[in-house]
């Protein structure tokens, strides 16, 4: 994992860290908006509205009021407590794009899989992604307004997630439910990379 160490540790205090996150998921589905609703900096937006020649291949099916889309990355920072902040990278949702993701991957202790009830199947890219590579994810169901809510279990079998992979539900324009979901990625993260290191030790 990517961080950053403060120089005070040789008076005995803590280490600062800084960790990686991805926030990932199809076109559309509130990556920009989750990590604009969390950062504590004014985030970093790659986005350009959407062309004509766009509208032939991107899919704005439930989601046709969105005029911007981002083409490289958003950047955002949070502090989720003392000592411990999160750099966030938002990935483009769209395949054309995808050249991208293995660069931005790189040293990420785990990711958010942003997901629409209305076009779950457009995080499944996503969710290979991670699952192939070995990274440790959630899935973020951002629940729109007008959408029907699923549980936490249902979603995770109808994506037919490995188990143990957590589920949570959040509105992705509230930094309090983004914080959550960003908590428990952590969490999550941390207990994967400890079994993964005593698998290796054993």
């Amino acid at each position: 994992m990517d961080c950053e160490h403060s120089d005070a540790t040789a008076a005995g205090e803590p280490v600062d860290l800084a960790l990686k996150i991805l926030v990932a998921g199809g076109f559309g589905v509130g990556k920009t908006t989750l990590v604009g609703a969390v950062s504590e900096i004014r985030p970093l937006r790659t986005e350009e509205q959407l062309s004509e020649a766009g509208q032939t291949v991107d899919d704005t099916a439930a989601v046709e009021r969105k005029t911007t889309t981002t083409v490289a990355m958003d950047f955002g920072r949070i502090t989720i407590r003392s000592g411990l902040s999160l750099y966030l990278f938002g990935t483009p949702g769209q395949d054309r794009f995808w050249f991208l993701w293995d660069e931005l991957a790189q040293g990420a202790l785990g990711a958010v899989v942003l997901a629409d009830t209305r076009r779950l199947e457009d995080c499944f890219p996503a969710v290979d992604y991670f699952e192939h590579r070995g990274i440790p994810f959630v899935v973020a169901v951002n629940c729109f307004a007008t959408t029907r809510t699923f549980g936490a279990h249902d979603v995770a079998r109808a994506l037919d997630l490995d188990g143990g992979t957590p589920v949570v539900l959040c509105d992705a324009r509230d930094r309090d439910s983004g914080k959550e979901v960003l908590i428990r990625l952590i969490e999550y993260a941390g207990r994967m990379h400890t079994a993964r290191l005593l698998d290796s030790v054993g």
